[in-house]
């Protein structure tokens, strides 16, 4: 049977058929939701579409700061970071003059995951990849196989039924190349003229993007964690595998071993897997359990070794600024505790706990403030003090990560509901009833937030005003 990952409660490493609907059953169609006065779907539309969405609370409604005190690191308080200038709000097409409204795309099966937005099309998987307009939600293309695998990069599509690897035109959905594996493929990546697939088993295979020939290919990698979040990782030409008790960077094209570190076995590394994040400052940064390790990205070196007290589930992320030499390194534990290290030597800053964190998606930080989900609380804290800053309580679990833009905060829960806030305090803007659980994390994109949701459907809203489109004057 696949490997899963023992601590994480794991989703499965593909979503299990769903049973199709029936024949000739149209995937579009009027979509009416709570509070809209009248449907929204693909199509342009110059109907002014009235906001279906919540309103917000008072200020204090579902926001809290008192659910724990900072702990000072080793450096003691130190100035806040400056927040990001506000940038001018980005906005839809304009509905006068485009015909653009929010939309929904009704699939006949499951959707999973979250959306990919290139160019003026946005992919999402539903058992086929399916190439949306951004504009009118209409569907330009479907591919012919089931996809439980997919990356959009360099106009293709690059994606994998399990036993086929095959790739096509982004834009017209052509067929470019497909070629059967020797393995089940549950991990793809794709990066700089380069595709990296992971396969049960313990295989990595490295491949040319454009025609589909193997450049390469390795065994006895990451057997104990074989789901897509565990697999392989690729940056910047750059493979990184756990092999045989090793963390290995490979070259994405030859596959030659740049360097390697011993970072143990499963049972060393709390029984997690390593989780990696790359950074501009010459550091590959690494979580083993509970340990977190700051290495060379040219030679493998350790720079500085950090010890937690419990594991990570999710990788460290990497920010640059000015209050701390060479930027910061946040990440959390599956405690919630939420870490702030210095990436020059590993003090440890600040360590705030929330609740505890089956998550293996990272922290967030944008504008001076770390994001995070635990459990159904998106908790924010300054990111150089540590300071609580606001909590917001969920429904139900958050799903995914955050995304930041334009000053708003989205992010999905499986209590239905999509999310937005204001991120720097907290502050209900509006919020979206689905029909099932958003999956996924959302994405932002020119003044739109798409998401996907289990009731089989794609939303693509306005930012700001949800399934509004009235523009001010």
């Amino acid at each position: 049977p696949p490997a899963h990952d023992p601590v994480v409660p794991g989703r499965p490493p593909h979503p299990a058929p769903a049973v199709p609907a029936p024949a000739g059953a149209p995937d579009t169609g009027p979509v009416r939701l709570a509070g809209a006065a009248v449907p929204i779907g693909p199509g342009p539309r110059v109907a002014d579409t009235r906001a279906a969405v919540v309103k917000a609370p008072p200020p204090e409604a579902a926001l809290s700061a008192s659910w724990a005190k900072p702990r000072p690191g080793v450096n003691g308080a130190e100035p806040a970071v400056p927040s990001a200038p506000p940038a001018l709000p980005a906005a839809p097409p304009d509905p006068a003059a485009t015909g653009w409204r929010p939309w929904r795309f009704r699939m006949s099966n499951d959707v999973w995951g979250t959306p990919s937005v290139a160019g003026d099309l946005v992919y999402v998987t539903s058992f086929e990849v399916h190439a949306l307009d951004v504009a009118t939600g209409r569907r330009r293309f479907k591919t012919r196989d089931v996809a439980w695998s997919m990356a959009v990069a360099d106009g293709r599509i690059h994606a994998s039924d399990g036993p086929t690897l095959y790739a096509l035109d982004a834009r017209e959905g052509a067929d470019l190349w497909r070629l059967s594996t020797d393995a089940w493929v549950y991990a793809l990546k794709a990066d700089r003229g380069t595709v990296v697939t992971g396969t049960r088993g313990g295989g990595v295979q490295s491949w040319e993007a454009a025609t589909g020939r193997k450049l390469w290919e390795t065994s006895g990698c990451q057997t104990d964690f074989e789901s897509p979040e565990a697999g392989p990782v690729l940056h910047d030409g750059t493979v990184y595998v756990w092999q045989d008790a090793r963390l290995c960077a490979l070259d994405a094209r030859t596959g030659d071993e740049r360097w390697s570190y011993p970072i143990g076995d499963a049972a060393s590394c709390g029984g997690v897997p390593v989780r990696i994040g790359r950074a501009p400052d010459g550091c590959v940064y690494v979580c083993a359990g509970t340990r977190v390790l700051a290495l060379d990205v040219a030679t493998g070196h350790v720079r500085w070794h950090f010890e937690a007290p419990a594991v990570f589930l999710s990788p460290p992320v990497f920010v640059p600024g000015p209050a701390v030499t060479g930027g910061g390194v946040y990440l959390a534990d599956y405690l919630g505790t939420v870490y702030a290290l210095d990436a020059a030597d590993g003090r440890d800053r600040w360590r705030i706990a929330t609740e505890a964190r089956t998550a293996t998606e990272p922290v967030l930080v944008a504008a001076g403030h770390v994001h995070v989900g635990s459990g159904k609380g998106l908790y924010t804290l300054d990111a150089v003090t540590g300071t609580p800053k606001w909590r917001f309580q969920a429904g139900g679990d958050i799903v995914g990560a955050p995304a930041v833009a334009e000053g708003r905060i989205h992010f999905g829960s499986t209590d239905h509901l999509l999310y937005t806030l204001k991120a720097d305090d907290g502050r209900l803007r509006w919020k979206l009833a689905t029909g099932g659980e958003i999956t996924g994390t959302p994405v932002v994109r020119d003044g739109i937030v798409y998401a996907c949701s289990k009731d089989r459907c794609v939303y693509a809203l306005d930012a700001e005003k949800g399934t509004g489109t009235a523009r001010n004057s």
